[in-house]
Parts: structure tokens; C-alpha cells; sequence
């Protein structure tokens, strides 16, 4: 194999496939409502970059409905997915009560939250360890790159230093984190994406979550794209991108993704035009040309 696919370590953890269910916590983002600053990053639409078509039920109902329709395909394990805006967002008692609606019975085998760097708070990290006593429970954090200027660029309203800590408090914990990342920022070239991959690499991340850039309508990116204020890179360039950060980054990471899902409505440009699973193909095909895999210049740290 030549990467760590997240289907493999499921199975390898859970003894068989486990399924996601993404669920919307009505949480919104200090990035959107004026804490931080308003309109949230430039690539974030209304939805919180999460387009669960169940999102207007309670919990309950989301994680129950969807584990109806996956149990009739045999599935029998579940990870509780908290996706769309800022999911630690709200004081202590009201993130206990929601984790605890989608944990409908013991098929949910993990409690999967995902949120800003800035957001994860000593006492929140003491909530997930309440929840680690009876359930796995991993952390996701947005970084999108290690590049500080281009982190002002997105509108992400918190620096490098702040990911760090976060990141190092939740490992410290024994919480699973894992890392999203767009590869193909348009402030970008290979060298911040060598350096997402050295970073993410010496904090011992456990997964990493790959994105390529999509645009949506309704966000200050699909106005700089209209107006042709940036320039997306070709999928070949894509794919040399996302070869290049596997080779760096540690072997010990769990792949989550390769490439972005974008949503079917609203999508202006969304993956060059090509499906999740060919732009995955094709990365598979390469690394298979090249001879090469993830963690092949895995050289760098002192260990």
C-alpha cells in the first residue's frame, strides 16, 4: 500500500467497516458572526462547508435516519460526525448536551468534532476526555496550510502559533487529531506544501484531510474567481502536490482524503470537472508510475 488509507485503519481499530454520519450541531463561527470578524473564510458558504440535506432535524433524528439507511447495506458501527461551522463553539454545557444526543446507542463507536484551532479551550478538552471514558473521540482542525500569509488571505482569523497549541494540547490529552489541508491555495507553491507536510509530521498528527479548492456561489472567493483575481492550478499540478506531501509526511498518518467533495448545487468550479474517485485513480496511478509512497522523504526529524 502506498499510503494509509483511512478505510484500512477503520477496519484494522473497529474489526470492520465503520460508517460516518455527518451531522449538523447548529453551531455557527466566530468567524462569521463579528467575534473575529463576518463572512467567515473566503471559500466558506452558508452551509459551513458541510451540506447535510438532514440538517434541520434535532440530533437524534439526523444520526437515527442515517444509520437506518446504512444498516440496510450491513453496516453496524458508526462515527457521530460533527461537521458544518465551528463545532466547540458554544459554552461547555451546550456541546455536552449535543455530543450526547448523537451517541444514540453503542453502534456509535466514535465522537468526531470538528473546529477552529482558536476554539479548543482547556475546558473543552477536559468535556472530550468526560466522552473518551465511554466512546472514542477524535478532534479535527482546520489549518489549510502552514503559510501565515496566506492563512490572512482566506480570512481564517488565527495564525499558525494558535494551530500549534491547540494541536499539542489535544495530543497531549490522547485525543485522535486530525489535520484539513487545501492543497492548492493560490498563494501556494510546492514549498508550503513541503512545510504543511513537515509540520503536520512533527506534531504527530494521526490523520490528515486533503482538500482541493472548489468554489461555491455566494462566497468572496467565487467573487475573486468571477473576476479573475486568482488562478486555481491544473489537476496535474494537483496531483504533483498531493504526491509531494504524502512523500513528506509521515507514514504513521491515517489518509482521510485525497481530494475535495464539492456540493452539487452552488459548485462554479469544482474539481476540474472530474469525480472524487477519478481525481483518487489518478493519484493512485502516479504514485504507482513514480515508484514512490507516503513517507519516502520522511528524513527530516530528528528521531
Amino acid at each position: 500500500m502506498r499510503y494509509r488509507k483511512l478505510s484500512d485503519y477503520l477496519k484494522e481499530r473497529y474489526g470492520e467497516r465503520v460508517q460516518r454520519i455527518v451531522i449538523h450541531g447548529g453551531f455557527s463561527c466566530p468567524n462569521r458572526d463579528g467575534t473575529k470578524s463576518r463572512g467567515g473564510c473566503i471559500y466558506c458558504d452558508a452551509t459551513g462547508s458541510g451540506f447535510t440535506t438532514l440538517m434541520k432535524l434535532p440530533i437524534r433524528e439526523q444520526v437515527m435516519e442515517m444509520k437506518k439507511k446504512y444498516e440496510k447495506r450491513g453496516i453496524k458501527k458508526f462515527i457521530a460526525y460533527f461537521q458544518s461551522f465551528s463545532n466547540t463553539y458554544a459554552p461547555v454545557e451546550v456541546l455536552r448536551e449535543r455530543y450526547e444526543e448523537a451517541l444514540v446507542d453503542d453502534s456509535i463507536v466514535q465522537l468526531s468534532v470538528s473546529t477552529r484551532p482558536d476554539l479548543v479551550s482547556e475546558r473543552v478538552l477536559d468535556l472530550f476526555e468526560e466522552f473518551k471514558k465511554r466512546v472514542d473521540v477524535s478532534v479535527e482542525l482546520g489549518l489549510q496550510t502552514a503559510n501565515y500569509r496566506t492563512l490572512k488571505k482566506i480570512n481564517r482569523d488565527h495564525t499558525l502559533a494558535e494551530f500549534v497549541d491547540a494541536a499539542v494540547r489535544v495530543k497531549r490529552r490522547g485525543i485522535e487529531l486530525v489535520v484539513h489541508v487545501i492543497l492548492n491555495l493560490p498563494w501556494d507553491d510546492m514549498e508550503d506544501v513541503v512545510e504543511t507536510a513537515k509540520i503536520l509530521s512533527a506534531l504527530d498528527v494521526d490523520g490528515v484531510k486533503l482538500h482541493s479548492l472548489y468554489v461555491v456561489e455566494r462566497t468572496k472567493l467565487a467573487e475573486m474567481y468571477k473576476k479573475g483575481e486568482i488562478k486555481i492550478c491544473s489537476l496535474e499540478e494537483y496531483i504533483d502536490r498531493a504526491i509531494t506531501f504524502l512523500e513528506y509526511l509521515s507514514p504513521n498518518v491515517v489518509i482521510h482524503r485525497l481530494v475535495a467533495d464539492p456540493p452539487r448545487k452552488g459548485t462554479i468550479f469544482g474539481n476540474w470537472g472530474k469525480s472524487k474517485i477519478e481525481i483518487i485513480n489518478m493519484i493512485e496511478e502516479e504514485l504507482e508510475r513514480r515508484d514512490t509512497y507516503q513517507g519516502k522523504k520522511f528524513d527530516y526529524l530528528n528521531r
